[in-house]
């Protein structure tokens, strides 16, 4: 039997495994329509994702470039969130995670990568790693109270509209910053990873997508002011946290609530302020033409600054529509540390609601996304420089990178969805001699 056999049965295992649990769980929760709060609450998330492409067009491909022959590839994860209420107002999280598979050039040549759930560490064999410990602490200061519903990581209960919460630990930053109901969960809605969060926002992060940190939000009304501190990994794009901090992110936002008709809607606006070792766009390209050599940025490297400024809404439109979009820019001459190759981006969509065809657990989706780079950094890439996800080894005809995405999300029952997922690059890694590329998918979720 070959390793891939074996990650096929093994995630075919896992799944069947979690849908049967979640069954039951699900009968369970059928009988208690209206629980008390929670003091704990145990949940288990299973998502398996099933992507290809065929070949498409290449008359040239680097170290860093999505592979032009036909391929397909598969993600599994299974996800066991543990919360326990200690004190009045507090939680405690851990969520232990089992993962294996890889994605497509594994998880590389597309600045706006195609699988959400592919980390920048693939592998045949499952592993076990532990992604969120956390603590968080809500401190209720008047207004309307409001209830909250058992969640993954979230215990059922109630808060004031006017509340403090604070969250420190190891999590996601994007659990706490840049989120939107339409597009945030490539679990659940699209899959690339420029719709899911601004690709701009090179959020702090191991190669998994977790840091240690702390957050703070302050809920007032319509508004809510964040702010959080966060640890770099010890290298740009590294599987291992710095160890003393000495690399740090600083990120801030303001939301805006509002309802118009009786139809929500909100804006954020995100800022980040990267400090770390980095290197510089002009600084690699100097060294390469005096050495002769090919320019990278981890021979530049010195401690330096790299910040930018995002913005993402979401409006109800009414009869089951959202519609959203997220923008955001970053500074262009330094690299970007942890997430992916991108400076510039706009993207834009809408989820729909089955509701209007009598599948009210239903949705479909569809929003396109385009991302830019500055001119350092396509000097950069067309001397041969290679990013987080991207580097074809030369870049003559640079342009800007396009995709649309579209997806149907259909509820099997309470626990279980199955989704299929449509993926159009255009000009994969900013290079117009590629492509397009078209990607298919297949995602199975269940969660209780």
């Amino acid at each position: 039997m070959t390793a891939l056999d074996r990650a096929a049965r093994t995630a075919t295992a896992g799944w069947l495994a979690a849908m049967f649990a979640g069954a039951a769980v699900a009968q369970d929760d059928s009988s208690n329509k209206a629980p008390p709060p929670q003091d704990h609450a145990f949940h288990v998330q299973s998502t398996f994702i099933l992507q290809s492409h065929p070949g498409f067009h290449s008359p040239y491909d680097g170290p860093n470039s999505l592979g032009p022959a036909a391929q397909g590839r598969e993600t599994f994860d299974v996800t066991l969130f543990a919360g326990l209420r200690p004190w009045r107002g507090a939680e405690i999280w851990v969520d232990e995670e089992v993962n294996q598979g890889f994605a497509l050039s594994n998880t590389e040549g597309v600045a706006g990568f195609v699988n959400g759930e592919g980390a920048k560490v693939g592998r045949v064999d499952p592993y076990l790693k532990m992604h969120r410990v956390f603590l968080r602490q809500t401190i209720d200061l008047g207004g309307k109270v409001k209830a909250v519903d058992a969640d993954l990581n979230q215990l059922a209960g109630s808060q004031t509209e006017n509340r403090l919460v604070f969250t420190i630990g190891r999590f996601a930053v994007g659990d706490v910053f840049d989120t939107n109901s339409a597009a945030h969960d490539p679990r659940k809605d699209f899959l690339n990873w420029a719709l899911i969060d601004t690709g701009a926002f090179d959020y702090a992060a191991d190669a998994w997508g977790y840091t240690i940190g702390a957050a703070a939000e302050w809920y007032q009304g319509p508004w809510t002011l964040r702010f959080g501190g966060f640890d770099l990994s010890d290298v740009p794009n590294s599987k291992t946290l710095e160890p003393g901090f000495d690399e740090f992110q600083l990120v801030g936002e303001v939301e805006r609530r509002w309802t118009i008709s009786h139809k929500e809607g909100a804006v954020k606006l995100t800022g980040f302020l990267t400090r770390g070792r980095m290197g510089r766009y002009d600084d690699a390209l100097a060294l390469a033409r005096a050495t002769d050599t090919t320019p990278s940025t981890s021979a530049v490297r010195r401690y330096q600054s790299r910040g930018g400024l995002s913005v993402n809404a979401e409006q109800d439109v009414g009869r089951g529509i959202t519609a959203f979009l997220r923008a955001g820019v970053a500074g262009g001459q330094v690299e970007p540390y942890e997430y992916t190759d991108v400076d510039r981006t706009f993207a834009a969509g809408v989820s729909v609601n089955g509701g209007a065809w009598g599948y009210k657990d239903d949705t479909v989706g569809i929003a396109g996304v385009v991302n830019e780079i500055s001119k350092e950094h396509i000097a950069y890439l067309a001397a041969g420089g290679l990013g987080i996800l991207v580097g074809d080894g030369r870049l003559p005809h640079p342009g800007s990178e396009r995709i649309l995405e579209a997806y149907y999300d259909h509820a099997l029952g309470k626990i279980v969805h199955v989704t299929l997922d449509f993926q159009g690059v255009e000009n994969p890694a900013y290079n117009r001699d590629r492509g397009p590329v078209p990607t298919f998918a297949v995602r199975l979720h269940a969660q209780y």
